[in-house]
């Protein structure tokens, strides 16, 4: 089969990360969430990829190009993100005969891939939709299954359900005419939403349930990315780099002598760790980071270009690119009430949240749960509580 990966969304809740690059772009363990999806596909065996951009797009057309490890990428844009039914309407035209469809912002197994395709029995199903138990079922989209057909298509979660819609699905082209049959609610159009009407309506087959197990992560919000890099560094082989009990170093890498690496660590290409610095357990270190001397890294993920000043102190502290940390900065882990896209996340257990080329000026101090949007410029000294906006000047 074909495939179609659904990468046009901008992952709001994922903000301030997300504000000058989509979701499917963010960190993780040092590789875009989106090559993971590429690779599942791959491994699974596909003939070639039609990915749907949209917003930031340019980001991930310049970053792949027009193949991955040989699979041909071929990219139709969503203009406005008119919710996942319309993203994938974008690639009608892309797709001849039976195609598997992958969100583009969560990894799973190229095993669910294959259980979903071998599962699908076309003409007699409008499709097939791969559903794992998960313990988080309380935020995902949520299905009931009986006989093993799909009964309900929710993306209210239901925590009765005790099943999770994976993301991953097998189609032929009679989604598209139900796509379009489906009315719009509040201008956008719902894949789960279009599912539940084929399910409702009978439309010609019913929608096959593969319950399947296996690797599934996704990131919901800024700190799920702390979670995602802890697992895939206990079970993924990252490229590039050299991996010696759970410590993974690029070869380009410069790692000082009295230093510490407590795994699972990654530090990538070009990243340097200096004197008497510790950085770990479960912590990513991005291309071209620096760690400063004395410095202290824990359960953190830094992206590409981060620096850490001398005598700072971080744990479970998520960063954009090119962000400077100055000398002796102080953020610590602890819960917080957080405000995200409307709701309030009561209780998370996270350091500090800071965007693309956020510009700390040293002696820092940052309250857990603190966000700081993108291009903000902090002064010396500045304690930081709360959110604070992009390109917001912040001084004593």
């Amino acid at each position: 089969m074909d495939a179609v990966v659904l990468a046009a969304g901008e992952g709001e809740r994922l903000a301030p990360l997300t504000q000058s690059r989509p979701k499917p772009m963010l960190p993780a363990a040092n590789r875009p969430i989106l090559s993971y999806v590429f690779d599942t596909l791959v491994d699974a065996g596909v003939d070639s990829i039609t990915v749907v951009i949209g917003y930031e797009r340019d980001h991930i057309r310049d970053h792949f190009g027009n193949t991955y490890r040989g699979t041909p990428l071929e990219y139709v844009v969503q203009e406005k993100q008119l919710g996942s039914g319309h993203a994938l309407l974008q690639a009608r035209d892309a797709v001849d005969g039976p195609f598997l469809v992958l969100n583009g912002d969560q990894i799973v197994d190229p095993e669910m891939v294959i259980d979903v395709r071998d599962a699908y029995d076309p003409p007699h199903e409008v499709g097939a939709l791969g559903v794992i138990e998960h313990a988080g079922v309380v935020r995902y989209s949520t299905v009931s299954i009986a006989d093993g057909a799909v009964r309900t298509v929710s993306e209210t979660p239901d925590a009765d359900s005790g099943l999770v819609n994976a993301g991953v699905y097998a189609f032929d082209e009679r989604i598209f005419d139900a796509i379009d049959a489906t009315p719009r609610t509040d201008g956008e159009l719902s894949l789960p939403a279009t599912l539940q009407r084929v399910v409702d309506n009978d439309v010609d087959g019913r929608l096959h349930a593969v319950r399947t197990d296996g690797l599934w992560v996704d990131a919901t919000y800024a700190w799920d990315l702390l979670a995602v890099a802890e697992h895939l560094l206990g079970v993924e082989w990252i490229e590039g780099v050299t991996e010696h009990d759970g410590v993974w170093i690029a070869e380009s890498a410069q790692v000082h002598d009295s230093a510490v690496l407590r795994a699972p660590v990654v530090v990538a290409p070009d990243a340097v760790v200096g004197p008497n610095a510790v950085v770990g357990p479960a912590t990513s270190l991005g291309r071209n980071a620096t760690v400063g001397a004395n410095a202290t890294v824990s359960r953190s993920v830094l992206d590409m270009d981060t620096r850490v000043g001398p005598n700072s102190s971080l744990r479970e502290v998520v960063t954009g690119r090119a962000v400077d940390i100055g000398a002796g900065t102080v953020a610590p882990s602890g819960p917080a009430d957080i405000p995200v896209a409307g709701q309030v996340i009561e209780g998370q257990s996270v350091g500090a949240v800071l965007a693309d080329r956020v510009a700390a000026a040293g002696a820092n101090s940052f309250a857990p749960g603190a966000i700081v949007g993108t291009d903000a410029s902090l002064g010396v000294g500045t304690h930081i509580v709360g959110r604070v906006s992009r390109g917001a000047e912040v001084v004593r």
